[in-house]
């Protein structure tokens, strides 16, 4: 009994001996939030967390990307499932909807989606996620809402232009271009009758009586530099409802009369909120690394 003490001992004192990350590794499976509910089509699944966070940044972010925006990617998505578990959005569980909390690809849809470049791009994957292993980001010691998208025009959004104030999701600089981002600017075209159609089935008081050319009214701009509001048939309707309605890749966007259809001109892609994905891409390219990327679309917060 004595002997098999000393051995536990001594593999005890191995084991705090080694460096930080090995002592994880060690003690890793017995920690009580190392795995998360998953709710998926065919039902609710538990993994580990660092397995979900994989099946998240491949979903969520092209596998292409630099490995320092993977990791700013990697950080994000887990400070966001701490949030929404935080949060009771499915009783302590998340989902695979990316409209509620997370896109999360499985092994059988990446390697449909990578076909043979599956190996490469899942072990640069697993290295950005592995590599920050249980980093989370706080603002005042409490879970992140590390919210994100593709890509912005010049600034994000501010979160009170799109749903409520935080302090940390505030409108910054980002640094796509039409000439480094494909598709970073795209358009939309409508003609009258479908422009008359879709607004009066939401708001039936639209007065479209007049000249087509003067359906158009103000364009109202806020502090990011996205359209707030836009007057159509002498309603106000929000940036936000134009781009639900017509299918806008963002809200920041502008419309012109051409004498024959409505033209939208449209920048970015996404709610523009946070971290955009193109432009932390660019920053590390710039070399920039992860956790410079996530303090610029995120400041005040720190990683934990």
């Amino acid at each position: 009994m004595k002997r098999l003490l000393t051995i536990c001992y001594c593999i005890l004192l191995l084991a705090w001996g080694l460096p930080p990350i090995y002592r994880h590794i060690l003690s890793r499976e017995k920690r009580p939030d190392g795995s998360v509910r998953v709710l998926t089509a065919s039902g609710e699944v538990k993994m580990s967390l660092d397995d979900y966070i994989f099946g998240v940044v491949a979903a969520e972010m092209p596998a292409s990307f630099e490995e320092e925006a993977l990791k700013a990617q990697a950080v994000a998505a887990r400070s966001y499932c701490e949030y929404c578990v935080n949060a009771g959005k499915h009783g302590g569980a998340v989902c695979t909807s990316s409209g509620c909390c997370q896109a999360y690809a499985n092994e059988a849809a990446l390697r449909l989606r990578w076909g043979r470049d599956y190996p490469k791009y899942a072990a640069k994957i697993k290295k950005a996620v592995l590599e920050t292993s249980d980093e989370r980001l706080r603002y005042d010691g409490e879970a992140v809402q590390a919210v994100f998208h593709s890509c912005s025009y010049l600034r994000t959004e501010n979160s009170g232009d799109v749903w409520g104030s935080v302090p940390y999701l505030v409108s910054v600089e980002s640094p796509e271009t039409a000439d480094t981002v494909a598709g970073l600017i795209s358009t939309v075209t409508v003609s009258p009758d479908e422009l008359k159609r879709v607004i009066t089935g939401v708001h039936p008081e639209a007065d479209f009586s007049a000249n087509t050319e003067s359906w158009l009214g103000k364009t109202e701009k806020n502090a990011a530099g996205r359209t707030a509001a836009v007057t159509v048939g002498g309603v106000r309707l929000s940036g936000r409802e134009m781009r639900s309605l017509f299918l806008l890749r963002s809200a920041d966007f502008d419309v012109v009369f051409d004498g024959e259809n409505f033209v939208f001109t449209v920048c970015g892609f996404g709610h523009g909120v946070g971290m955009s994905q193109h432009g932390a891409n660019l920053m590390a390219k710039a070399g920039c690394d992860y956790r410079s990327i996530l303090s610029h679309y995120y400041p005040g917060t720190k990683i934990q």
